[in-house]
């Protein structure tokens, strides 16, 4: 109904309280300025300014169109602004999944220095179990991904950086029956207990279990929070990432026992979509360092 310039001629002379004022804040005539003032006014079927000597004056219907004039204006400001950026590789979010082994601690500081980097720009964060970090690349949930283990070879449109390798440790309650078993403790013993799992959340990808043995019996849980809290009450075996488990150890919480078989090891990596690259996810990249920087601070 009415243009941009309209509603800026509007609001240069509400600001400023005359058309003349107006007229050399635009640079334009004041005849034009009263021109499309008058012309707003008689489309709107109601006077937005009291003429006053050489001065004008709001009315109560002036001072809502005003308001309001004056949201829209930023609209257009921020619709182009986006739009540019969107035309110069720049994305209003960035998805991030995370892995549940890596450490939390370190994701309050990143996201506090994308923001200051990028105070425009969302950062979407996701907690992901196994295969469901890799689903959430392939499904274009997610722009990047920390802590990605048992690579899936994905076609096309992926490139990763290691991260190192993500070590695993057997551990139980101190009061569970297997805190008294001779070690090394066979696996026909240990299929004799629950084995506490995390459910994988891939939803397209298969799903995976880093280790369960035969015959035996899984309490599945959604994340390592929950499955501590299982191990601490003797609920189940299981093994854990060590750099988690080590904090439970060195408490007491836990215990580590040995066992016949060799523990898996986790080679883990950033994975990011290359076809969805942005300032914003460059910036992360970058962020995020090497592979040793990788592994020091998310791994260790």
């Amino acid at each position: 109904m009415f243009s941009q310039q309209d509603l800026q001629v509007i609001d240069a002379v509400a600001r400023r309280g005359s058309f003349t004022a107006a007229a050399d804040e635009l640079c334009k005539v004041p005849s034009a300025i009263s021109y499309t003032v008058r012309n707003i006014e008689e489309r709107l079927a109601v006077n937005l300014f009291i003429r006053l000597h050489r001065k004008v004056k709001l009315t109560p219907a002036g001072e809502y169109f005003v308001t309001e004039s004056r949201k829209l204006l930023k609209q257009m400001a921020h619709m182009k602004f986006q739009t540019q950026r969107v035309a110069n590789g720049w994305n209003q979010s960035v998805s991030l999944a995370l892995d549940n082994v890596v450490h939390e601690g370190r994701i309050n500081t990143m996201v506090g220095d994308f923001y200051t980097a990028f105070p425009d720009v969302e950062l979407l964060l996701t907690m992901e179990v196994y295969n469901g970090v890799w689903d959430a690349l392939v499904d274009s949930r997610a722009d990047i991904a920390i802590g990605a283990t048992a690579t899936i070879p994905v076609s096309g449109g992926f490139d990763y950086r290691a991260m190192g390798e993500l070590k695993w440790t057997f551990v139980i309650s101190p009061n569970h029956p297997l805190a008294q078993a001779q070690q090394p403790i066979s696996n026909e013993v240990l299929a004799k207990y629950p084995v506490i799992c995390l459910e994988d959340t891939a939803r397209k990808l298969p799903k995976r279990t880093t280790w369960l043995l035969d015959n035996q019996r899984r309490l599945v849980v959604p994340n390592w929070h929950s499955a501590t809290q299982l191990l601490k009450g003797g609920l189940g075996i299981a093994i854990m990432p060590a750099h988690m488990a080590n904090k439970l150890l060195m408490t007491g919480e836990l215990i580590e026992k040995e066992l016949i078989t060799t523990l898996p090891v986790s080679d883990c990596c950033l994975a990011w979509n290359t076809k969805r690259m942005s300032p914003a996810v460059q910036w992360l990249l970058d962020y995020l360092g090497d592979s040793d920087q990788l592994h020091q601070q998310w791994l260790e």
